[in-house]
């Protein structure tokens, strides 16, 4: 039987993960063995940087902290070792920089994830990981929604270039006129 102290402390790190669990909006749990210093230093960087936390977790204390969270069906993967990394802002920011770490290393693997306080399987994960960045979604749409004003200015830009609108209007004319003086019956056949 664990002391009072272990126990009180173990009960505050699950009580913290719980926390953390229910703070953040998508999670991805993987088995990290094989992995050296170097490459664990620069995959936690990487997190850091993308404001996704990343930490070594006991098995146990996941399930008892992802049972508190409400997050059910994560226990079938924790056996082995076992890390957590949450992002409380980017869906995609864990998933996308783990799998990219995941192709390289391949004793490092995906165990699951979670978006909003929801089990996703694996299908999910790795197509979560293939979304682009928030930025160059963001970049993407307003290229989108500027395209038809750029499109409207080009146009205005050359009927300024033509001399104005008056003389767009007036190397229209001539054209309009020769059409009327040209009999119906000509341009039927």
């Amino acid at each position: 039987m664990p002391s009072t102290v272990i126990l009180e402390k173990k009960q505050a790190q699950v009580a913290a993960l719980a926390e953390r669990i229910k703070g953040s909006i998508a999670g991805v749990v993987v088995d990290y063995k094989g992995i050296n210093v170097e490459d664990d230093t620069k995959l936690r960087k990487e997190l850091r940087e993308a404001g996704v936390e990343y930490t070594v977790v006991k098995n146990t204390l996941l399930k008892r902290a992802a049972d508190i969270a409400g997050l059910s069906g994560i226990d079938s993967v924790l056996e082995g070792t076992t890390a957590i990394a949450t992002s409380a802002d980017d869906y995609v920011a864990s998933a996308r920089i783990l799998s990219k770490f995941a192709e390289k290393h391949p004793n490092f693997s995906l165990k699951t994830g979670y978006l909003d306080d929801e089990v996703i399987d694996m299908a999910k994960l790795e197509s979560l990981a293939k979304l682009p960045s928030r930025e160059v979604l963001l970049a993407t749409v307003c290229s989108v929604f500027s395209a038809p004003i750029a499109a409207f200015a080009r146009g205005i830009q050359a009927i300024v270039d033509k001399g104005g609108v008056e003389a767009c209007a007036k190397e229209e004319a001539p054209a309009e006129e020769a059409a009327e003086e040209t009999p119906a019956e000509e341009t039927a056949e």
